[in-house]
């Protein structure tokens, strides 16, 4: 083990992984945990908090060789040396260089992995991870079937979920290209949704997710709007770049083209400053995921995790095997059986044949004299000769047929061990599919339970987990529609504004085909709602001009959500900026309120 990240212990058969640095007495994780990950631009130490990273929705993006894999290296280095498990699927097979420092389960479909796995694996995996706190790598690399690994991903991403449910213990899935999964353009399948479920859900549980892609343009928006942690490497497409422009400002859309190596914007939830440009550090462990060169490389020596943790996983990976096996061994011996049958059903009915001649020689030797007397006096000789070998024939003749019987009977015994094999092969898959139909069942039914009221008012610091959580959730982060929510500006100035619109509500200044499809659009485009815009409206009608997080302080939301918005109401003609990071209502939208007042 590296530098006592772990202790061990037995029971039994059974290796026991335990923490020695990441709890408090009272078994959670302390929320003062940080990790160093790089510098800022000015040289000042860069930690990130480790609960935040456990916890929460991150999104870590750039093209390729910008440095993004090797930031998600440094991060899952630091949560490894901190004694933290976590389960990175890796679609390319770059991160089994960690294991160079850090005991690790490396599972996949190649040979070169601790252990081969498929679906059936899943739920031992996750216990593997959540219970043993065993870190794992699952490379999907290897595998030529991609639903294959699409399932394995989906099964333990479930039983991940489910588990956390329970458990509530602080644990990061990291996914390669997530774009793959959660696509923008295309459908989302069955695993692409539950990994948005995991992002909408996962944290309250303590469940946190990593998505990693190098074009931000074909991942799904709305995994990246509620992302509260977000690491822009340098891109150059313009569709990426616009992806920029419209989660932090429209500025850093051209500044993120010019970043070097390893350089990125980090936009966080957790502090005053929403983006700051680091250097993330390199990585310390071997770079498996580099481009090769001409000059030769040493693989370096890779820890292995014991023999002992696989035990679980090999004995299931043999039971299937075996189960395989016989039932190839029965369909073999049954075919082989057949064609017995069929040779002796035409070596019997030779014999048959043979039989009926012989008795019609001997019938004709002893039926009339004529024949008796042109076979002379051997005549008694001949008849024994025939009567023996009929009796031969007929022997051999209820052999075949008992032999024939009896290849029926085990044909018949072959038949109803294969079918019963086979019907408790069936009757297992239905009842893992009856099981999984219930739980979804359950899960629909306590969804319904809930009220609508409940989940708009739902906060992050449910009294259901004691696990520390990040501000934030969907309201704040301005992805729900809120109703009937009170206004904690100053009522005077509300005064005027409702006095100028004849007594109506401060709100319907900004209604009406003038102004309906700018807001809708710009709403849309970075995942708020218009009733959102029209606050932001009304604030900035009210108290403008505003920096970006005195406008999120008056609509009750984040930075981040609010900033999206207001790059798009930027970017419709909506607002103005008379400085950095400062909006103001354009003049064509103020000369048209003072019209309206006017008529008023």
């Amino acid at each position: 083990m590296h530098r006592g990240q772990y202790s061990r212990s037995r029971i039994g058969s059974v290796l026991i992984y335990e923490h020695v640095a990441r709890e408090r007495g009272d078994g959670s994780v302390s929320d003062q945990r940080e990790i160093l990950v790089g510098e800022t631009d000015d040289g000042q130490d860069l930690s990130l908090p480790v609960v935040e990273l456990l916890t929460g929705r991150g999104f870590v993006t750039g093209k390729s060789g910008s440095g993004k894999s090797n930031t998600a290296s440094v991060i899952a280095e630091e949560l490894l040396e901190a004694g933290f498990p976590l389960l990175i699927v890796d679609t390319d097979g770059e991160y089994y260089g960690l294991k160079e420092e850090y005991e690790m389960l490396h599972a996949g479909a190649d040979e070169e992995c601790d252990i081969q796995i498929g679906p059936e694996h899943a739920e031992q995996m996750a216990s593997l991870a959540l219970e043993e706190n065993v870190p794992v790598i699952l490379d999907v690399s290897g595998y030529l079937d991609e639903e294959v690994a699409d399932e394995l991903l989906r099964k333990i991403a479930r039983q991940l979920f489910v588990k956390e449910k329970k458990l509530k213990k602080p644990f990061l899935l990291v996914v390669e290209e997530v774009h793959e999964y959660i696509p923008e353009g295309g459908g989302v399948g069955e695993t692409g949704n539950l990994l948005i479920k995991i992002s909408k859900r996962g944290r309250k549980h303590g469940l946190g997710i990593l998505g990693i892609s190098q074009r931000p343009a074909d991942v799904k928006k709305d995994f990246i709007t509620q992302a509260n942690w977000l690491v822009w490497h340098r891109l150059t497409w313009d569709n990426d770049t616009k992806v920029v422009g419209r989660i932090i400002d429209t500025e850093y859309s051209e500044l993120v083209s010019d970043l070097n190596d390893g350089q990125a914007f980090v936009q966080t939830d957790w502090t005053e400053l929403d983006v700051r440009k680091i250097q993330f550090r390199r990585k310390r462990t071997f770079d498996a995921g580099a481009t090769p060169g001409l000059d030769d490389f040493e693989r370096p020596e890779l820890k292995s995790v014991s023999d002992a943790l696989v035990g679980d996983l090999q004995d299931i990976s043999e039971r299937k095997e075996r189960e395989e096996d016989r039932i190839l061994e029965l369909e073999n011996e049954l075919e082989k059986k057949e064609k017995r049958i069929e040779t002796l059903e035409d070596e019997l009915e030779s014999a048959r044949d043979v039989s009926s001649a012989a008795k019609q020689m001997a019938d004709a030797l002893t039926g009339t004299g004529s024949v008796q007397t042109q076979l002379g006096g051997g005549n008694d000789e001949e008849l024994r000769r025939l009567h023996d070998e009929l009796v031969d024939l007929e022997e051999e003749r209820d052999e075949l047929e008992a032999e024939l019987s009896d290849g029926k009977e085990r044909i018949e015994t072959l038949e109803t061990q294969l079918e019963s094999r086979t019907e408790a092969r069936d009757r297992l898959r239905e009842e893992n599919e009856r099981l999984r139909a219930r739980v979804r069942e359950l899960e629909a039914a306590r969804e319904d339970e809930r009220s609508e009221s409940e989940v708009e008012t739902e906060t992050e610091t449910e009294t259901e987990t004691e696990i520390v959580q990040a501000g934030g959730n969907d309201v704040e982060f301005g992805y729900t529609n809120v109703a009937d929510e009170s206004d904690e500006t100053g009522t005077e100035s509300q005064t005027e504004i409702t006095t100028a619109t004849g007594g109506s509500e401060p709100e319907e200044l900004f209604e009406g085909d003038w102004i309906d499809e700018d807001l809708t659009r710009a709403a849309d485009q970075s995942q708020c709602t218009a009733s959102t815009a029209r606050r932001v409206l009304v604030a900035l009608a009210r108290d403008g001009p505003l920096e970006a997080e005195a406008v999120a302080d008056r609509v009750g939301r984040s930075t981040v959500a609010v900033q999206g918005l207001l790059s798009e109401l930027r970017t419709a003609g909506v607002l103005d900026r008379p400085a950095e990071r400062t909006y103001t209502l354009d003049d064509v939208i103020l000369a048209k309120l003072n019209a309206m007042a006017t008529a008023e």
